[in-house]
């Protein structure tokens, strides 16, 4: 029987060339280099969440417009769509690159030094890079190192290849990185530092003015990436010649992996579907960046990390969710400056989402207000397009591992609430797997009560309802991994406050979960009777959809907390 041969999964390999020429599997998106092109607008700006393929994306377009590598175009594209449909500007430029990535924002000088050396590097290399076609390159880049220039030495780059009759490709990475390293410093140092060097006068604004009279002579065309359009009001004088492509319809799959792209890719490296423990869209999926778009698309580092490991062991992963995740999740704490951007935080969490509209550009100084702070959620790619509802967008939490995302901040939250609360991890763990496998309810919901609820002041039980004791109760739940909880599941008879599915790591776990939550403030005791009836009714809608009928391993309960330090757990 004839082997199948098999690529190599590029798990970690942004590296275009690489990637086409040592047998890794490609997900060609090479089509859209035609559209690009075809673009009235060659100076062009679109945006997308870390981890989403903008590395390799740019790298392709260093590949294919590379005046230099036309002798490798076969070799690299013969085999892609934009190979068999080669388009007139292919092989035709100088490229330069920038990446503002790693700059030191400690302080204003040392991040007005760090961007200019990274100025000067981007232009080192690219007179280095086409010497053969600037006969005065080792000259200029004597010069610019000698003197240290930043932002004069792209004007000698200008003049250079003007002489030498060369049109210049110009790519930025990460041009945002710097600002969102600010916006995470919450101090009025990263506003005072942000506003000197974005706005009038300051240093960003000054590259790109010299990168825009650049395209009245040699600067033919401008790609610039990164992770929101935080910067795109503050330069909108210095550089308004740039077309923002990243809410259209048309490119909504140029970056991540539609479930096509997904199941090919398997094929092509040797994925065994008998070790996909996990509804990999329930996990991984679930990205639309306009209502339009025409499919939903995976996180491709996401989805890679999952292979990868399948792959390495050949047996179900141990880890669904990559850790790297929680480096959104340090910078999501720090984005949440005020008490609305909290509560709007904590709103996404109970609901799975926000009703927002999604606004295309917008400065720093906006960030406190509720609908540029969603805006970035969505930009960040901790929020994405559900569907319109009564003539308006709803926003959801994409997938199942950008909502432990959130949890983990909410679990620093609650802490928060309260300095004296201890978490004994023991107990916690304890009361966990007697839900899952004995399937006693009480040891966990009197946890809670004993170690987080009675612990809360009476002020923070003034906001208290039953969307707070979600919080409460699930940040247990998310860390002993013994369960995937769901909150709001819906099902044809309504939306289950709690329901606990049995992680698919652990398929010998009992008992699934749905729980009906209410919250009585103390002197509502006379309300109890009404609410053990309202619970009742409830889970009889619930036990009866499709889904739960006539199973013996899903058990139904009520859980009804009155103040802070009473509650009823009953299984109904």
């Amino acid at each position: 029987m004839e082997t199948k041969t098999v690529k190599r999964l590029p798990y970690g390999n942004s590296n275009f060339e690489r990637i086409m020429t040592e047998n890794y599997a490609y997900v060609d998106k090479t089509q859209f280099v035609e559209q690009l092109e075809n673009e009235s607008n060659s100076y062009q700006f679109f945006i997308r969440p870390r981890k989403f393929g903008k590395s390799l994306f740019f790298t392709l377009l260093e590949h294919y417009y590379d005046i230099n590598r036309a002798n490798d175009f076969e070799k690299l594209f013969g085999e892609l769509y934009i190979g068999k449909h080669p388009t007139p500007k292919k092989n035709t430029y100088a490229v330069m690159e920038f990446d503002f990535s790693g700059l030191d924002t400690s302080n204003e000088d040392r991040f007005r030094t760090s961007f200019s050396q990274k100025i000067r590097d981007a232009v080192r290399q690219f007179l280095n890079t086409y010497r053969n076609l600037i006969p005065d390159a080792d000259t200029f880049i004597q010069q610019i190192s000698a003197e240290k220039l930043g932002i004069q030495s792209i004007q000698m780059a200008i003049t250079a290849a003007k002489s030498a009759g060369v049109k210049i490709f110009i790519i930025i990475d990460e041009y945002d990185h710097f600002a969102n390293d600010l916006i995470a410093m919450g101090s009025q140092l990263g506003k005072d530092v942000y506003h000197n060097m974005v706005q009038a006068n300051g240093l960003v604004r000054d590259f790109y003015e010299a990168l825009k009279i650049g395209t009245k002579s040699v600067i033919d065309r401008i790609f610039i990436t990164g992770i929101s359009p935080v910067m795109l009001d503050d330069l909108t004088s210095g550089f308004n010649i740039a077309v923002n492509l990243t809410l259209e319809p048309k490119y909504n799959e140029m970056m991540g992996f539609t479930q096509q792209e997904v199941d090919a890719l398997m094929q092509e490296t040797g994925v065994d579907p008998n070790f996909i423990n996990v509804d990999m869209e329930t996990y991984y999926n679930g990205y639309l960046f306009h209502e339009d778009g025409a499919h939903r698309v995976y996180n491709p580092s996401m989805i890679l990390y999952f292979f990868y490991q399948i792959l390495t062991s050949q047996k179900p992963p141990k880890n669904i969710i990559d850790d790297n995740l929680k480096t959104d999740y340090n910078r999501l704490r720090r984005m949440v400056q005020n008490e609305e951007n909290r509560n709007t935080l904590i709103e996404i969490v109970q609901n799975n989402g926000i009703m927002s509209d999604v606004i295309s550009k917008f400065s720093i100084d906006r960030l406190e207000d509720t609908k540029y702070f969603i805006s970035l959620l969505f930009y960040m790619g901790l929020l994405t397009v559900d569907k319109y509802r009564d003539g308006r967008l709803y926003l959801k939490i994409p997938n199942y591992s950008i909502r432990t995302v959130y949890w983990e901040y909410l679990e620093q939250l609650t802490l928060e609430w309260n300095k004296d609360v201890m978490i004994d991890l023991r107990q916690q763990t304890d009361a966990v797997w007697n839900l899952a496998y004995p399937g006693n309810l009480y040891p966990y919901i009197e946890y809670v009560s004993k170690n987080i609820f009675s612990r809360l002041s009476n002020r923070d039980l003034q906001q208290f309802d039953e969307k707070y004791i979600k919080i409460m109760l699930l940040n247990g739940l998310f860390q002993s991994k013994l369960y995937v909880p769901r909150t709001e599941k819906e099902v044809e008879n309504g939306y289950i406050d709690i329901f606990l599915q049995r992680s698919p790591l652990l398929p010998d776990i009992k008992y699934e979960w749905v729980w009906e939550l209410k919250y009585l403030k103390k002197g509502d005791r006379k309300a109890l009777q009404s609410a053990r009836n309202d619970a009742r009714a409830q889970l009889d809608k619930y036990r009866k959809s499709r889904e739960f009928a006539e199973r013996a391993d899903v058990r139904f309960a009520s859980v009804i907390f009155i103040g802070k330090d009473k509650f009823e757990a009953e299984e109904r």
